[in-house]
């Protein structure tokens, strides 16, 4: 008798990205590429704004007569030049869907870094180098191999002028231990992230603040070496620019190890994960925007939410409106709302005290049990606990009529 086993292995798309050594001639042909991908975008730009609809078909037809009347264009690959058009127009209804989101603006050669993506039939791994349509070799520093065969990769450049090349491939899907229980997630700036389980709380790490010497010593070499608008900038100052680039990015790289080893341990030990949709943007404009860059709340929140819904935990964002008033306990919201420099909640109707971060917390947590939540990045309104009484709703909150819709 014959037995017949069947497995199912269950795949995932991810990005295998790693450094490139190009060459003189090849870095000079790769920013020629870049430079008429980047006029094919503006181009579209362009189109938009007088009133045409750029989507991919129309905009394909525009670059075929496009490379038969331009020799310089023609010369260029044209499957790069495709896929540009392509992220385009993507890009142009993802503004149309996603509430908030401006439309694509114009690149210019200063202000954009350059980014190319190529398809199958626009590249190949020959003797561990990689070749580019158009004739560019370049070798690739392979620090792990590749899973499977990649279907596409995009060149890019950092602020630092090194090259990258992130490789699109499938590999299986790893095991993940199994998990129970649920916890809540608050962000901060003195913490960057309080959770209910103080053992997984996030401290505020301050990488770059330990090297604010430093990069004020690059700042003032770039202050002193600058020179007035209309004049070339000299080598003196650009190498104090890239000394004062590379630690930004060395803090930057910290901050994201240090988030990615911080989420998965959250999620390997959490089924139900609450997080608050907190955006971090306008602190840039704030007086805490220094110390709130050095606690990368944003790279926190997005290995977060990634590791766990590749790990088929339940992630919900909760807005945060109202999360630090609220109280946790009998879910009574506080008359006014809470200063910055109050850092204990104390709650006027049942007397609960707790960490003001904490609070907000478990008030997220109890916003996602309350609510049932089973489907991932499903955003809830904050309402109040059933039988809460009347000392639930405080002046100034919106209507009931508006509590708990989406």
């Amino acid at each position: 008798m014959a037995l017949f086993f069947i497995v199912i292995v269950v795949m995932e798309v991810v990005r295998y990205t790693y450094r490139l050594r190009p060459g003189a001639s090849a870095m000079a042909a790769l920013l020629a590429e870049w430079g008429r991908c980047r006029f094919l975008w503006n181009e579209a730009v362009h189109q938009q704004k007088i009133g045409a609809k750029p989507t991919f078909g129309t905009l394909s037809k525009m670059l075929t007569e496009a490379r038969a009347r331009n020799v310089w264009l023609r010369a260029g690959s044209q499957v790069a030049q495709q896929q540009t058009l392509r992220n385009y127009a993507a890009s142009l209804r993802h503004s149309f869907t996603v509430k908030g989101r401006g439309r694509p603006r114009v690149k210019t050669r200063k202000r954009s870094l350059p980014s190319m993506e190529y398809t199958l039939r626009g590249f190949t791994i020959a003797d561990m180098r990689l070749r580019l349509a158009g004739g560019i070799t370049m070798p690739v520093v392979w620090s792990r191999d590749l899973p499977s065969p990649p279907t596409s990769v995009r060149i890019y450049q950092d602020s630092l002028g090194h090259w990258y090349a992130s490789f699109v491939v499938r590999r299986e899907v790893a095991a993940v231990p199994k998990a129970s229980g649920a916890i809540g997630v608050d962000w901060g700036v003195k913490t960057t992230a309080t959770t209910t389980d103080s053992r997984f709380d996030l401290p505020h790490l301050g990488h770059r603040k330990r090297c604010a010497a430093q990069l004020a010593r690059a700042q003032r070499k770039m202050a002193r070496r600058h020179r007035p608008q209309g004049h070339a900038q000299s080598n003196g100052y650009l190498r104090a620019k890239r000394a004062a680039a590379k630690l930004h990015k060395k803090a930057a790289r910290q901050n994201s190890h240090d988030s990615r080893l911080w989420a998965k341990r959250v999620v390997d030990h959490h089924q139900v994960i609450a997080v608050e949709d907190f955006k971090p943007a306008f602190l840039a404009r704030s007086t805490m925007a220094r110390k709130a860059a050095d606690a990368a709340i944003g790279a926190a929140k997005r290995e977060l939410i990634q590791q766990g819904t590749r790990a088929g935990r339940t992630v919900v964002l909760v807005p945060p409106a109202y999360t630090s008033m609220t109280c946790s306990s009998c879910a009574a919201r506080a008359k006014q709302r809470i200063g910055l420099n109050v850092r204990v909640f104390e709650c006027a109707a049942c007397g609960f005290t707790a960490c003001r971060d904490l609070n907000a917390a478990r008030t997220i947590l109890a916003t996602v049990e309350r609510n049932r939540a089973g489907a991932d990045d499903v955003r809830h309104a904050i309402t109040s606990l059933r039988g809460a009484g009347s000392n639930a709703v405080r002046a100034g909150n919106p209507p009931d009529s508006s509590v708990g819709k989406r």
